[in-house]
């Protein structure tokens, strides 16, 4: 290499470059949490500062620097993952891995470890033709990883709607791609296109869906889930039957498919088949602005006003609804509204992957001005049951 400048810290240098340049990228797709964003610009600064640093010296700190740098993102990158952070906002979930986080990820591990190897061979060096083919590739990665980011979560141009109009006709009345609409597990997750919905709001409920489907068959050996602190709230003669757990109803995590406070199954005779999530939101209003705003549009809470509950030897149980008048069957109690709820299916569903359980069972949902439910897809329960 000309001047002695060691490869490796070069190649490293290009990597974190590109890895900068992604995070710039994907700062732009988080304006709406604006404290994000300003880390994101700091970080993508650092990455591309460290990197074009690595070009033009070769001091043993600038290695150290491009590491330090990257080692950070790289971290962070995976502890996200995984869980979610208290700060800041715009981190509170767990997030599966996407084209771009991860090619980004991906090149800054490539920073970290050319230079580790500029750290342990100094005077190491690399063929010119090689290196400038390895830079064009990584180049060329963060290239493609910012048009795949640009179209996967954040888009809502022609390819969706033509995505919407073609698997969804029915349900498109013109004024955009109209919710609730069919889910399938089984094709990609797609909340694009939906009215009054934000791209936080959409990322939000996205990576809501997909924690759920990642972690949630973890429960489905419901012979299994007792020891865990779930109990049947006796009401398999619906068609489907509820495990509660009250240890994570009374915990401070919110919406973690980890620790979900109740699990939905469907009921076939003696089987039992997992179906979905219902997290419930400890001591709040069902129009509480952090569930308004979680998904917007898209996400749906409701509350059990109308159940009547009475003793079992496992913990409560389902007795009925009240009657006309309010009452309870004999020996239950009607304890009104308790805390809001939201199912998030792992199987298919005609009116989408935060769908209610319809009739008496889909509970009380603050609506809009028409009256409609964006939980339910029947047209005759109107702001209710």
């Amino acid at each position: 290499m000309a001047g002695g400048r060691n490869g490796f810290l070069l190649l490293g240098g290009v990597a974190s470059v590109g890895a900068g340049a992604l995070h710039l990228f994907a700062a732009g797709l988080h304006t709406e949490h604006a404290t994000l964003a300003r880390l994101m610009v700091v970080l993508a600064a650092a990455q591309c500062a460290a990197g074009l640093l690595a070009s033009v010296s070769a001091r043993k700190a600038v290695p150290a620097t491009v590491i330090g740098v990257n080692l950070v993102a790289v971290a962070i990158w995976g502890y996200t993952r995984f869980a979610g952070l208290p700060w800041p906002d715009g981190l509170g979930t767990a997030e599966a891995p996407q084209l771009l986080d991860s090619t980004c990820a991906v090149l800054g591990m490539l920073a970290i470890a050319g230079a580790a190897v500029a750290l342990v061979r100094p005077g190491a060096t690399l063929p010119t033709a090689p290196t400038a083919v390895a830079a064009g590739l990584a180049g060329i990665l963060a290239v493609a990883a910012m048009l795949g980011g640009a179209g996967h979560v954040h888009s809502h141009g022609d390819d969706h709607a033509h995505a919407a109009g073609g698997d969804h006709t029915d349900h498109d009345h013109g004024t955009g791609a109209a919710w609730p609409r069919p889910w399938d597990p089984a094709t990609p997750i797609d909340l694009s296109g939906v009215p009054g919905v934000t791209a936080a709001q959409e990322q939000r409920a996205t990576a809501l869906v997909r924690s759920t489907l990642d972690q949630l068959p973890a429960f489905a050996d419901v012979g299994s889930i007792g020891a865990l602190g779930f109990r049947s709230i006796g009401d398999s003669a619906t068609g489907y039957e509820h495990f509660v757990n009250t240890g994570y109803i009374r915990d401070d995590r919110f919406l973690d498919a980890a620790y979900p406070e109740s699990l939905v199954y469907r009921v076939d005779g003696a089987n039992r088949t997992l179906v979905s999530a219902m997290y419930i939101a400890k001591g709040k209003k069902i129009d509480d602005p952090e569930l308004v705003d979680y998904g917007g549009p898209l996400m749906q809470w409701h509350v059990h006003d109308n159940l009547c509950w009475k003793a079992g030897d496992n913990g409560p149980q389902v007795a009925g609804v009240t009657d006309a008048q309010g009452n309870c069957p004999p020996n239950s109690v009607n304890p009104g509204a308790g805390n809001p709820m939201v199912h998030v299916w792992i199987t298919a569903h005609q009116c989408g992957p935060f769908a209610a359980l319809e009739g008496h069972g889909a509970g009380q949902a603050a609506t809009g001005a028409d009256g409609r439910r964006t939980d339910t897809c029947s047209h005759d329960h109107g702001g209710h049951r």
